[in-house]
């Protein structure tokens, strides 16, 4: 059932297009008749800081997003998703690129993301991991990322937003040149998610 309300919480480590993403769905969600509040928290994108948005489509008084109450986290990166897993409950979807970014600092071992998958399993009924950079190599460029991960989230019966207004939001922002690559990389996390 797709409800008239929405909130999601959009995250990963700046230059991977959180903040485009957000852009698109805010963009799509108003073609679409709905309100929509989104905050920025921009991090320190030139030396891969995490970088997030709280983005909420309906009636809402506020943009920011309290805890627990996110219906999904879109994470670009394995860790910015537990960086904000304190915006979920049990409920939420949980939708994120496996594939980590090591920070160059290296003074921490990176989790095993077997493990990781694992243990958000034991405590979230929704976790959608998604091999999203192998997706947008295979559609045809790293940087399609974003592009797949959207694709990801359109295929939530929940979300309020039809793939195709998320279509159209995209070549509304991105450059026409790409489109047909972008296109690609979307129905591939579209594919991904519906299985």
């Amino acid at each position: 059932m797709v409800s008239d309300s929405y909130s999601m919480y959009i995250c990963g480590v700046g230059g991977q297009g959180i903040i485009k993403t957000s852009v698109i769905i805010g963009e799509a969600a108003m073609n679409e008749g709905f309100n929509v509040v989104m905050s920025e928290i921009h991090g320190m994108s030139q030396r891969e800081g995490s970088v997030s948005t709280e983005l909420k489509i309906g009636d809402f008084d506020s943009s920011i997003l309290p805890e627990h109450s996110a219906d999904m986290i879109l994470s670009f990166e394995p860790i910015e998703l537990v960086r904000g897993l304190d915006k979920a409950n049990k409920d939420t979807k949980l939708v994120f690129n496996t594939s980590p970014i090591i920070p160059s600092s290296g003074d921490k071992p990176y989790p095993n993301i077997t493990n990781l998958i694992s243990i958000l399993k034991e405590n979230f009924d929704n976790v959608l991991p998604i091999d999203g950079n192998q997706l947008a190599i295979d559609a045809g460029n790293i940087l399609s990322l974003n592009m797949v991960l959207l694709g990801a989230v359109t295929a939530d019966s929940n979300f309020p937003i039809s793939k195709e207004a998320v279509i159209e939001a995209m070549k509304n922002n991105l450059n026409p040149k790409f489109h047909d690559l972008n296109l690609k990389a979307i129905e591939s996390g579209y594919k991904w998610i519906k299985g």
